[in-house]
């Protein structure tokens, strides 16, 4: 399960995604975010998902990963869809099934439905940001595109080291989660069995060692930055230097185009509700 979790991982390549800049990727990871929750229609979903596996495609990365990312969050995907299919009513429109106190309505398997592809959409494409940029170079994105907030004294670089160091660190307590368990297994717990409240209990020693481990990760973090005279942004340089090239305007073009398909869906098409 564990082993699932693919967040934060970077996966190196040299397609088209991987060279595009880290600042247009972040910009279109929001805009495909805002056009998934504005597609109110199949079209529009439907576009939005074709879109995602075109990307896909292009950086190259099996669609196995989509399905990795995907499935440690389908419990709460199922929880939520199981929400809005009971609890959500037709206006005027005949039950499905009615058992009991529970009523089925063709609207609430049209949100059911609707509410788990977006989600799961919405993973995999903030996924894909991911994969197709290291830390680093979104580090440098993220700083900036906040770098003219720092003309009101905010933390622009600050904030970017601290975003990227926390998403870095969650492959790493992944790996150091999975060995204390096999540890904790080896020597004798029952981490597998039992009903729920026993499990919960038996992750009580995993998740001590679990602390302490992240603790020492973060002070070797810090003693190495001091080491090498880490000390802000100010006055760094950078080996790379982000540029917007031919080839990021017109990657920014399509996907534009993309977006405002996938929208527009929204105004000549018949929504979903």
């Amino acid at each position: 399960m564990l082993r699932d979790i693919t967040i934060g991982q970077h996966f190196p390549g040299d397609s088209v995604l991987h060279r595009c800049d880290p600042r247009l990727k972040l910009a279109a990871t929001v805009g495909y975010i805002a056009a998934l929750f504005a597609a109110s229609n199949w079209l529009g979903l439907t576009l939005a998902l074709g879109l995602l596996a075109v990307l896909y495609g292009i950086a190259r990365i099996p669609y196995k990963m989509i399905l990795k990312s995907l499935k440690p969050i389908l419990p709460i995907v199922l929880f939520t869809s199981v929400l809005n299919l009971f609890f959500v009513t037709g206006q005027g429109e005949t039950p499905l099934i009615h058992w009991w106190i529970f009523t089925v309505y063709p609207q609430g398997v049209r949100y059911a439905v609707t509410i788990a592809v977006r989600v799961m959409a919405l993973i995999a494409g903030t996924s894909l940001l991911t994969y197709t940029t290291s830390p680093i170079v979104l580090t440098d994105a993220l700083e900036s595109i906040l770098r003219p907030l720092a003309r009101l004294h905010f933390p622009a670089h600050e904030l970017a080291m601290m975003m990227t160091i926390a998403l870095r660190f969650i492959p790493l307590l992944i790996e150091e989660t999975e060995k204390i368990m096999n540890a904790q297994k080896a020597r004798g717990a029952m981490l597998d069995t039992g009903s729920f409240p026993q499990r919960v209990k038996a992750l009580v020693p995993v998740l001590v060692p679990l602390f302490i481990s992240a603790f020492n990760r973060a002070a070797e973090l810090a003693t190495a930055m001091e080491c090498r005279c880490y000390r802000g942004g100010e006055g760094r340089t950078r080996l790379k230097e982000l540029r917007f090239t031919a080839l990021d305007a017109l990657c920014a073009v399509c996907i534009v185009a993309a977006l405002a398909g996938i929208v527009s869906t929204r105004f000549f098409v018949r929504g979903l509700f």
